[in-house]
């Protein structure tokens, strides 16, 4: 109902305004966000269970709980992410808001990648290629076609049926999609001044493009990898790129800067927004976006539903906590109203 009051775009722009707006004031001591800690197995397909905390200290603490199972869409009919997050007050512990985030997961994914892109990219850039055409890609050109005037999309998947079908998920953007097939990758990565992966590929078995003429400006929003083993970006254009991190800390353990010395990662998305100038060179090198998530981007987004469920005057008020009139007893409620029986063995 909010996407339909408020409009996809209207939403999109919110999002990247918001997220700017919280990195460039970003305070490290005014927040705990540790990295992300989940579950691991194969039931019968490889699956992950995950939850993402941040606390802002002294207001609310959001916790966001994401599940990736990349056999989803074939066998379950589902996608490849589902997720909720709520939200508590730090003062009582009260729980505040609760909301899917499926679709907020895509929305400030997507928003991450573009400010990272606006920020690193060239300036002339105009061809944007997607390398993976699932969920995450049509957020990703999404975002991207906020903040950048685009002549060109070229889009490939491992699945030709996915790649065929991006045109018609994508079609609300009125951008003209050309599907690539395997042999042709080479050249939508040659091509491209700004390249997205956002692929489901397995531990082990990247890399997911050559790093054989690329443009020597080529920025990359690199979404895939969230496993300590996984990853998608060619090692040698790693190291000879500007690595810009997400969640540094985070990034280190599962990104694509599992492979890199610490000498070897540039500044974090933060330091990028918040000292532009410093890092403004990076326009002019290929650079990495190394976009893991960061739980500072889901409050900000479940923050951002929220007010604009209030403003609408939607969303459905639950009491799921027990809160009785008596706070020290917690049979309380069941006392009013009830007989009770006592049973002897």
């Amino acid at each position: 109902m909010i996407v339909q009051r408020v409009g996809l775009n209207a939403l999109m722009d919110a999002m990247i305004a918001r997220l700017t707006s919280a990195f460039r004031q970003f305070e490290p001591a005014c927040y705990d966000i540790p990295p992300r800690s989940g579950f691991t197995y194969h039931n019968p397909y490889l699956g992950l269970l995950e939850w993402m905390p941040v606390m802002r200290r002294g207001a609310e603490v959001a916790i966001k709980v994401v599940g990736y199972h990349p056999a989803n869409p074939g066998s379950n009919g589902l996608p490849t992410i589902l997720s909720t997050i709520s939200t508590y007050d730090t003062h009582s512990g009260h729980l505040i808001g609760l909301a899917d985030a499926t679709f907020l997961t895509a929305l400030r994914t997507g928003a991450a990648s573009a400010i990272a892109s606006r920020a690193l990219m060239h300036p002339d850039s105009r061809v944007v290629g997607l390398i993976g055409a699932g969920a995450q890609a049509v957020a990703q050109l999404h975002a991207l076609s906020r903040v950048i005037e685009i002549d060109q999309v070229m889009v490939y998947d491992s699945n030709p049926a996915v790649t065929r079908t991006f045109s018609q998920r994508a079609d609300f953007l009125g951008l003209e999609v050309s599907p690539v097939e395997a042999h042709d990758l080479p050249r939508l990565v040659s091509e491209a001044d700004v390249l997205c992966t956002a692929t489901s590929v397995d531990i082990g078995d990247g890399e997911v493009f050559p790093d054989r003429d690329l443009k020597p400006h080529l920025h990359v929003n690199a979404v895939g990898a969230d496993f300590p083993g996984k990853f998608e970006v060619p090692l040698t254009l790693l190291q000879r790129s500007f690595v810009c991190p997400d969640f540094p800390e985070q990034a280190l353990k599962e990104g694509e800067c599992q492979r890199l010395g610490l000498d070897q990662i540039g500044a974090s998305l933060v330091e990028v927004i918040q000292q532009p100038e410093r890092y403004a060179y990076a326009r002019q090198t290929t650079s990495v976006f190394d976009s893991t998530g960061w739980a500072l981007e889901d409050q900000i987004a479940l923050q951002m539903l929220l007010d604009y469920a209030g403003e609408l005057g939607l969303g459905t008020p639950l009491e799921l906590e027990s809160a009785s009139d008596d706070p020290r007893n917690p049979y309380h409620f069941a006392r009013n109203g009830h007989s009770h029986h006592n049973s002897h063995s």
